[in-house]
């Protein structure tokens, strides 16, 4: 499946550009991984497709999946609007010496935004930040939440220069850990659900790849009621993606 140019002569495969670029995969397998990361509900490993589709070496099924997770990010996408909740937690195994507050340790520190809708819970972002400063949590909220949405977070000062960012900013106390899931139900909720997604299908991620993973999360969780729309829609994003070699996931230049 070749295109070739009338002018130069020049043979480019369809594939060019994109996530699929230079697979010796057939094609067939790719689609059939898209569609069972799409629609399967907790999700795969990469040792679970392996198994799956058959494929010879763990390394190839890693790299399709991470080469998916790649183009699970549509770009330009719509900022979440009218009511948001906000807040952060760590992802990571359990620390000696850590006694509360924002203190990271090795652990990754995420944040997310989910829209209120109703008692239920509309879209979701998720992003690996550096630390609980304004400009991490602030500008975080500034790149996925539209201006003029009411937003409600904890007390922490790293959501303070929201109100002059042009938020409806309605920050509340937290006091105890319990008092956190009545405040904030639907990011919590969240929350819950990733930590036992990549407990569960994942048994833990490192932290150089946690955000593909984070990705994959948000895509699988925005469409979660419609999975054969999210299986159309990551074919669709997979050709808009540029290459992605296996070197390149494994930060190898």
């Amino acid at each position: 499946m070749l295109w070739r140019c009338r002018a130069c002569g020049r043979d480019t495969s369809v594939t060019a550009g994109t996530v699929l670029h230079r697979t010796r995969t057939p094609l067939t397998q790719w689609f059939w991984a898209a569609y069972l990361v799409a629609t399967h509900t907790p999700g795969l490993s990469a040792l679970q497709l392996q198994r799956q589709l058959g494929i010879g070496r763990y390394e190839t099924a890693w790299t399709i999946l991470h080469r998916l997770r790649r183009a699970m990010v549509r770009p330009g996408r719509d900022p979440l609007r009218d009511k948001v909740e906000v807040d952060e937690t760590y992802v990571g195994g359990p620390e000696i010496g850590l006694r509360g507050g924002r203190q990271m340790g090795h652990k990754a520190l995420v944040v997310a935004a989910v829209e209120v809708r109703g008692k239920g819970s509309g879209r979701v972002r998720l992003q690996v930040v550096p630390d609980a400063t304004a400009a991490s949590l602030s500008g975080f909220v500034k790149a996925n939440v539209a201006a003029g949405a009411t937003v409600m977070t904890d007390a922490w000062q790293g959501y303070a220069p929201l109100r002059s960012m042009g938020y409806r900013h309605r920050p509340r106390t937290q006091g105890s850990p319990r008092r956190t899931g009545m405040i904030l139900p639907r990011i919590h909720r969240v929350f819950g659900n990733l930590q036992t997604w990549l407990r569960g299908t994942h048994h833990g991620v490192s932290a150089k790849h946690l955000q593909a993973y984070l990705d994959e999360f948000t895509f699988r969780f925005n469409r979660r009621h419609t999975p054969m729309a999210a299986f159309q829609t990551l074919l669709g994003l997979g050709s808009q993606q540029g290459a992605t070699t296996y070197n390149q996931l494994c930060g190898v230049e």
